[in-house]
């Protein structure tokens, strides 16, 4: 019989969380308003939403209208987080999530997100997760994921050097801002299934979290 191929493991001192996709179901939101916005700018909706996980709404907006002045993508994008903090009809925890959440709760962690503290709050809050102490929103870096500011950030306020981090994602954006600063990527969910993660788990009900004496959380994939 062939040997059986026992299940991926990461070693850890520090994690650092994505927000939306990861640990918070915020997708029916995020539809709605970028759907709107895409129709008001002559863009297909499908083909908009696509590349929007994962980045500040600036950064998706000169994505998608490269010609348009950056101060416009920045005014829409204004508006954009308005709506968005307004609307948490549909948000919801990830599954797994707050199992989770109350596993790590004691060990180094960040919260490292593309929306801005008041976003952050509303979805965490309608989703009934606790707020990270530590995090890393949108006002406090001066370049979206893909670039890893935000990452690298998490990590220094921890105390940690980013190769002793696991960063948690669901995006392309996210993954490779995460691999930009040398950190060990957990994929969370379908759209990260594609992008060879160092692991993947559909949701957070396929991790177990161990922490040892030495100050190492251990990482267990279970399904």
């Amino acid at each position: 019989m062939p040997a059986t191929v026992p299940p991926p493991v990461l070693t850890a001192r520090a994690l650092l969380l994505d927000m939306d996709g990861t640990i918070v179901n915020s997708d029916a939101v995020v539809e709605r308003c970028w759907r709107v916005w895409a129709a008001e700018h002559g863009l297909d909706p499908d083909e908009a939403l696509k590349v929007v996980h994962g980045r500040q709404g600036y950064a998706t907006m000169a994505a998608l209208l490269p010609d348009r002045p950056m101060e416009q993508n920045h005014a829409d994008n204004r508006v954009m987080l308005a709506q968005e903090t307004a609307d948490t009809e549909g948000v919801v925890p990830v599954a797994g999530a707050q199992a989770f959440m109350a596993a790590i709760a004691a060990l180094p962690h960040a919260l490292v997100t593309s929306a801005d503290e008041a976003l952050a709050q509303a979805r965490m809050t309608a989703a009934g997760l606790p707020m990270p102490r530590t995090r890393v929103t949108a006002e406090r870096v001066g370049a979206s994921k893909p670039d890893p500011e935000g990452f690298l950030k998490g990590a220094a306020e921890l105390g940690f050097a980013p190769a002793d981090c696991v960063a948690f994602e669901d995006s392309e954006a996210g993954i490779e801002a995460a691999r930009s600063a040398g950190m060990r990527v957990v994929g969370v969910g379908p759209r990260a299934s594609a992008l060879a993660p160092d692991v993947h788990v559909q949701d957070l009900t396929g991790l177990r979290v161990e922490s040892t004496p030495d100050g190492m959380i251990r990482l267990h994939v279970t399904k």
